[in-house]
């Protein structure tokens, strides 16, 4: 199963390889049908103690690291590997839906 990645901003930078980052999710009221803002503080570990309050960062789950810590912050190497990933998953999505169209315009041309 894949590792969860967030992403949100760093809220303190105050413990020693620790940072604390604020991730806000929005989503439609079941009843309401308004917008709702929700936001959730996640610590994570930041080895090179390279992020500062205010930086935008992604999150990853990892195994844990301390009582409250089970996420750590993702270097820019993890990110663009990543999103390479992800563009190479979406390839192949795209690539397996045409050929499925095409199976089906020609299976409905009979």
């Amino acid at each position: 199963m894949p590792k969860r990645i967030l992403q949100g901003v760093v809220t303190s930078d105050k413990n020693a390889q620790t940072v604390t980052v604020s991730v806000e999710r929005r989503f439609k009221h079941p009843l309401l049908k308004k917008t709702v803002r929700q936001s959730k503080k996640y610590r994570a570990h930041d080895e090179g103690e390279a992020f500062k309050v205010g930086d935008v960062v992604r999150i990853q789950e990892c195994a844990p690291k301390s009582k409250s810590k089970r996420w750590e912050v993702m270097t820019a190497e993890m990110v663009e590997a990543w999103e390479s990933e992800r563009k190479d998953a979406a390839k192949v999505q795209q690539e397996g839906d045409a050929q499925r169209h095409a199976e089906h315009e020609a299976a409905a041309s009979h």
